[in-house]
């Protein structure tokens, strides 16, 4: 199976509505069944045929769905695949030598392969949850700030 690392899935209106319709079943189905390690899922057709996934593949589908339902396109990186500095740029949305500085300040871990770096994508997942801290961490002490001045 090939990566969709550098084709990402962008959802059309259809996708965007079925993907909205979908959503909820799948979290209904996962909070109310918290149990299982794995899920039978059946195939409404005329065969009838049914699958059986990890559970945690559904979850994967759920936040998959959410960002679908949202209009965001969506790429599947396994965690120790290796990304270019392009890719990983790409996927924090910043300019190649803005990721370049980060990498060299020790923000992000890499390692180089010859002359080219290479990031894990595990490594630039940890950044961008970091990163995703301190802005909440900000937009709470500006709110703050503001509830202050009221």
């Amino acid at each position: 199976m090939t990566s969709l690392l550098d084709r990402p899935v962008m959802p059309d209106d259809g996708d965007i509505t079925a993907a909205v319709a979908a959503l909820p079943h799948v979290k209904d189905f996962l909070a109310t069944h918290p149990g299982p390690e794995v899920v039978h899922l059946v195939v409404d057709d005329e065969h009838g045929d049914s699958l059986t996934v990890p559970r945690s593949a559904v979850e994967l589908l759920a936040q998959v769905l959410a960002h679908m339902a949202s209009g965001q396109g969506v790429s599947i990186v396994p965690s120790q695949a290796e990304l270019t500095t392009q890719q990983a740029a790409d996927m924090l949305n910043v300019s190649r030598p803005y990721l370049i500085g980060l990498l060299e300040r020790g923000d992000i871990d890499f390692r180089k392969v010859g002359t080219h770096r290479r990031i894990k994508a595990a490594s630039l997942m940890k950044y961008m949850r970091a990163d995703d801290r301190r802005r909440s961490a900000a937009a709470d002490e500006l709110h703050a700030l503001t509830q202050e001045m009221i």
